[in-house]
């Protein structure tokens, strides 16, 4: 879907701008001890794998980048739900600018990607802060992958 790489493309800037107001609105205990710009630079890596992933239809970055940060955030006593917080305010924005830019056909599609994209990236968070706080090994609850595939 071209229209969708095109639109989150071509929109960055506010869709980063417009979800790190919203972090700002969750008061989120760890987010809040952080500069706005570090939370824009931390929303902004977290954008553009997105995108990755949208872009190539390819969940593994997303994967990987999620369980990079749960380690992170894990040690520096982050909170599961704030991390997951900072997901959803992202998904919320590019909800949003679907319903704001395209036609009401393209979006199954679009909210399909997303939703795809969001959602493994947060289970991958989850199964990963599990892992650290139970010191379990990682196990996914659904094959997400192939899922986002279609097999």
């Amino acid at each position: 879907m071209n229209e969708l790489n095109n639109l989150l493309e071509s929109n960055s800037e506010t869709i980063i701008n417009n979800a790190v107001q919203g972090l700002s609105r969750s008061a989120l205990k760890h987010y809040n001890v952080y500069s706005e710009e570090e939370n824009r630079s931390r929303m902004s890596r977290l954008f553009n794998t997105t995108l990755e992933c949208i872009k190539n239809r390819n969940l593994i970055p997303i994967n990987l980048y999620s369980q990079k940060l749960a380690s992170e955030r894990f040690k520096e006593g982050f909170f599961l739900q704030e991390v997951q917080t900072a997901f959803n305010v992202l998904e919320e924005v590019l909800w949003q600018l679907v319903t704001e830019k395209l036609e009401p056909e393209k979006y199954p599609d679009a909210f399909g990607l997303i939703s795809s994209v969001m959602g493994a990236g947060k289970e991958a968070l989850a199964v990963e802060y599990v892992s650290l706080v139970t010191d379990s090994p990682r196990k996914p609850s659904a094959d997400i992958d192939r899922l986002f595939l279609g097999t």
